[in-house]
């Protein structure tokens, strides 16, 4: 089964998921590009166990609102039913959000809204299982205090094609710690329940980060659900397990 789920790859996968804490000093434009070796997003397979290309764009505020769009290549949607007349097609995940950081007596906020479009996806076509459109709607809410983020997002619309999904929750508790010389660690722990579906589950990772100067970094993570070789989580196409462990690295490249 090929529930969307990116699990936080640090530095990789995530103008969608790594917001940043404050608002610079004034508005500013950044890129990104990079390549992973496997894409993951909360915990579950997006390619298959294959490399991804990934990149986006991001706009930040000195007055806390932002703005930014992030891709990356997939195969989960392809792999979503077998091969024939009915075979559905996506491969393509954008990524559009914007929300508002602020900082009150301590304490680091953010909230938002995220837009998940896989852009002429045919996803309801699988015969495989009942699936609906896979584009997603989410908003967010997130606090920081000292090195700690608890993240909460709530679906507005069916999560990634499940039927009769709206109101799917997930929750995200990470920590950054600066390991100096250039090195953070990176801890994560997150819970994703789908309404009205057997296929909520749990992830974990722990990601290593490198900044190699010049806009570059390298990641390292290991990743963990506890869903790992449940027939829920076998996609319909190959049979691959979605949730199984992996160790996932990656380059990127900031400018």
């Amino acid at each position: 089964m090929n529930l969307k789920s990116k699990i936080v790859l640090a530095l990789l996968a995530t103008s969608s998921a790594a917001f940043a804490q404050t608002a610079p000093v004034a508005p500013e434009v950044t890129y990104n590009v990079g390549v992973v070796s496997e894409y993951r997003y909360r915990g579950l397979a997006q390619t298959k166990g294959d490399p991804a290309l990934q990149g986006g764009v991001d706009y930040a505020n000195a007055n806390g609102f932002y703005l930014g769009a992030w891709g990356s290549t997939i195969k989960w949607i392809k792999d979503s039913t077998t091969a024939g007349a009915n075979e559905t097609k996506g491969p393509v995940e954008l990524d559009i959000y914007g929300g508002y950081k602020f900082e009150a007596a301590g304490v680091g906020f953010d909230v938002g809204y995220l837009r998940y479009q896989y852009q002429g996806n045919t996803l309801k076509n699988s015969t495989a299982a009942t699936f609906v459109n896979a584009n997603t709607d989410e908003v967010y809410g997130a606090a920081t205090y000292g090195v700690a983020t608890l993240k909460y997002s709530y679906a507005l619309s069916d999560l990634f094609g499940f039927n009769n999904s709206k109101g799917s929750t997930y929750w995200d508790l990470s920590a950054a710690f600066d390991l100096g010389n250039g090195y953070s660690l990176v801890p994560h722990a997150g819970h994703q329940k789908v309404v009205n579906n057997t296929t909520s589950y749990s992830d974990v990772s722990l990601t290593l980060n490198k900044d190699l100067g010049d806009g570059l970094t390298a990641s390292l993570s290991a990743i963990s659900t506890n869903v790992k070789g449940k027939n829920d989580f076998a996609s319909y196409g190959s049979g691959y397990d979605v949730a199984k462990d992996a160790v996932v690295v990656g380059v990127k490249y900031a400018f």
